[in-house]
């Protein structure tokens, strides 16, 4: 149990706070469905704590990093018939909060339950968030602790701006970090067999390459 609910617990105060967070719940619970009946397919947005967050445009290089890791873990993915990548305009929806992640992956069994008209989708089995001056707070703050919460079992985060990707695996509901990769190769945990350049999600000339290696490996 955390500290500060032990404290909450053993508080004189517990009724007047627990008056406080059903009212905060309900609110949110509120502003939720207003969200849902807003957004349209046209736009990126997120709703965090009970605020909606829209995205601005992306710089170059955010995007060619998500275009190209896309290419090949969609590649690899469809090749193995592993099951489902999804990009950008996936909407996650978990306890509180609902994110759409730069990239994200879900398993066999998971993608088997999906509908044609599916809208919201269940915490996927692997996430990539790119990095960006508007989100990395985010990204390596409350995402970071609710993806792990919600059974997300492997997390990298990319910098596009030093080329680096780091690597969290999922150990007891909370990431522990693996390995921060600046060159050679990164393999995945969760999607078999999934290893690549980190050049290829950088350059294109690079991804090219490595595309044709799965593509003739298959």
């Amino acid at each position: 149990m955390e500290p500060i609910l032990e404290q909450i617990l053993k508080s004189p105060l517990l009724n007047e706070y627990s008056k406080i967070i059903r009212q905060k719940v309900e609110t949110e619970e509120q502003k939720r469905i207003r969200f849902y009946n807003q957004i349209t397919e046209q736009e990126k947005a997120e709703f965090i704590e009970g605020e909606i967050i829209c995205h601005s445009p992306v710089k170059i290089e955010h995007n060619i990093a998500g275009k190209l890791l896309l290419i090949l873990l969609q590649t690899y993915v469809s090749i193995k018939k592993l099951g489902f990548v999804g990009y950008e305009k996936i909407l996650v929806k978990l306890t509180r909060n609902d994110y759409e992640p730069d990239l994200c992956f879900f398993g066999n069994e998971k993608t088997k339950k999906f509908t044609k008209n599916q809208m919201f989708f269940p915490a996927p089995d692997f996430v990539v968030e790119i990095l960006s001056e508007s989100t990395e707070k985010r990204d390596r703050g409350i995402k970071f602790v609710d993806y792990a919460l919600h059974g997300v079992k492997e997390y990298w985060i990319i910098d596009p701006e030093t080329k680096l990707v780091e690597q969290y695996i999922l150990h007891e509901q909370k990431f522990e970090f693996f390995q921060k990769h600046s060159s050679h190769s990164i393999q995945s945990f969760e999607i078999e067999g999934f290893s690549i350049p980190i050049n290829a999600i950088f350059d294109e000339h690079e991804n090219t390459k490595t595309l044709l290696k799965i593509m003739n490996n298959q």
